[in-house]
């Protein structure tokens, strides 16, 4: 008996197990699965696609024409799948029937199909409408992508002046710093967002003003790369801006604080011609063009502003001419027997011109005045060896500065050697030396009054011709307080 119950325990064993297989395949016949896997869309075929199915029979390989072809399959129901590297999976229910032949089409998509677009950014600063805003602006948003996907940003900028948009890209970060903006200018920015997978999402767009120019009352010109570039700063030497580009040779600025404009020479191929500006650099515009602007030497040759800056007076060689500043009305109002005229300054309130003239080697200097006929009215110097120059009238016209040689040397190479400033009093027609507490073996040069005439600013340098020139200051009540506003700079103005 009890080996009787051994093998009924057995034989509910064996059958207890077949049971609980799962996937098994119905022998009973066999059938086969052939057809084509393409890419979504295009039907482009598509090789080496992995078809297999679930119950597994078999498993091969899509050909060059993405076809495949599962032979010998037992009859039954199946998952029949496509796989690939980069494509999405694909599953297809099929029912396999004995002694018959399947074809199934797969169709299968890129392995991103799915993938969502990143969220559009959201710029946090500056605030839309933001004003006052520095020449340098950090751009500053935030950014989502549902999938995690890495994002990268495209930050697109132009202003209300023109049409020009610049683009930066490549942004991986969610902070972008601009720089080189204007002056007043209104900005508008905006953020393109990429997962590099679907198409950019943009930002909405914002827009900020940046602030006004300073009030940088003094202009003047340093030595960049080669060119005379010219700058702007407040009367202590401070909030320093570079006003034209280091690509151009620009020099000589001269301000108008009644157009706030400043006008200045700047090269052009061979020759040099009189431009304006607006104080912060911008509107560049170019005033002569038929006559230039030319004498025995350009670091000398100095013109002056006219008709409450409504014209310019400038020097070609023994001619001096007047033009409006829109380049229209050019004009000879005086012209020489033979001497150069190297430096021009006219007084708004009196209309009295001071001329410097000099031989074409920058010697025998002649300072005079001349009505609006052109008839000479005041002979500050001549019959001087040596050079001068650097001539400025006061705002009420009965005083004049002015620079000379002390040492009278006259050399090929125009080098000074003991160069001071003077101030020539109209009335009494004496020349007061405010060069007084100068080092000895160097030039002061370049002189001009300060807007309230009670300092002056000009250039001091060593007399070796090849040193560095520095800017400085010295109240004409104290000649002893000289004081060094900026360092390698040359051609102030103070108005």
């Amino acid at each position: 008996m009890r080996k009787i119950i051994i093998q009924i325990i057995s034989v509910f064993a064996i059958l207890a197990t077949a049971s609980c297989s799962e996937d098994t395949i119905d022998s009973e016949g066999l059938g086969s699965v052939k057809g084509k896997v393409v890419k979504k869309g295009t039907n482009e075929p598509l090789e080496n696609v992995k078809i297999s199915t679930n119950p597994a029979s078999s498993t091969v390989f899509t050909d060059k024409d993405g076809v495949y072809h599962l032979k010998s399959v037992p009859s039954g129901d199946y998952s029949l799948s496509g796989q690939r590297e980069g494509l999405l999976a694909v599953f297809e229910a099929i029912t396999v029937l004995a002694d018959k032949e399947l074809e199934v089409v797969l169709e299968m998509d890129i392995a991103t199909a799915t993938n969502r677009p990143p969220e559009a950014a959201t710029l946090v600063t500056p605030v839309d409408n933001a004003v006052d805003q520095p020449l340098e602006v950090k751009l500053v948003w935030s950014a989502k992508d549902p999938d995690k996907d890495k994002l990268t940003y495209k930050v697109s900028l132009r202003n209300e002046e023109n049409s020009n948009v610049e683009v930066f890209e490549n942004i991986t970060d969610t902070t972008y710093t601009v720089s080189g903006l204007s002056f007043a200018t209104k900005y508008f920015w905006q953020v393109s967002s990429s997962d590099n997978i679907n198409d950019p999402v943009n930002s909405t767009t914002f827009a900020f003003t940046t602030a006004g120019p300073p009030n940088n009352r003094i202009v003047y010109t340093k030595l960049v790369g080669g060119n005379s570039v010219i700058y702007s700063a407040d009367e202590s030497g401070g909030t320093e801006i570079a006003l034209t580009s280091v690509s151009k040779n620009s020099f000589r600025p001269r301000r108008n604080a009644t157009t706030k404009k400043i006008a200045f020479l700047q090269s052009v191929g061979s020759q040099t011609h009189l431009f304006t500006m607006n104080q912060d650099g911008s509107q560049i515009k170019q005033i002569t063009s038929t006559v230039g602007v030319s004498g025995f030497n350009l670091e000398e040759v100095d013109f002056s502003w006219d008709a409450n800056g409504a014209k310019l007076l400038f020097p070609n060689q023994n001619k001096l001419y007047s033009i409006n500043i829109d380049g229209s009305g050019l004009n000879l109002i005086y012209q020489t027997t033979g001497d150069l005229i190297t430096e021009v300054d006219k007084n708004e309130s009196t209309g009295i011109v001071v001329i410097k003239t000099n031989n074409l080697d920058g010697y025998g200097v002649q300072i005079f005045t001349i009505d609006g006929a052109g008839v000479v009215q005041n002979t500050v110097l001549t019959g001087q060896n040596g050079a001068a120059g650097s001539i400025n009238l006061s705002v009420d016209g009965t005083r004049l500065l002015y620079s000379r040689d002390m040492s009278g040397a006259e050399n090929p190479n125009y080098r000074q050697l003991d160069s001071r400033v003077f101030i020539y009093n109209f009335s009494t027609m004496v020349s007061t030396d405010l060069s007084t507490d100068k080092t000895a073996g160097t030039n002061d040069l370049d002189a001009r009054f300060s807007p309230n005439e009670a300092s002056i600013i000009f250039v001091n340098t060593s007399n070796d011709g090849i040193s560095e020139k520095n800017i400085l200051t010295v109240p004409i009540a104290d000649l002893d307080g000289r004081t060094t506003l900026l360092s390698k700079a040359a051609m102030p103005d103070w108005e």
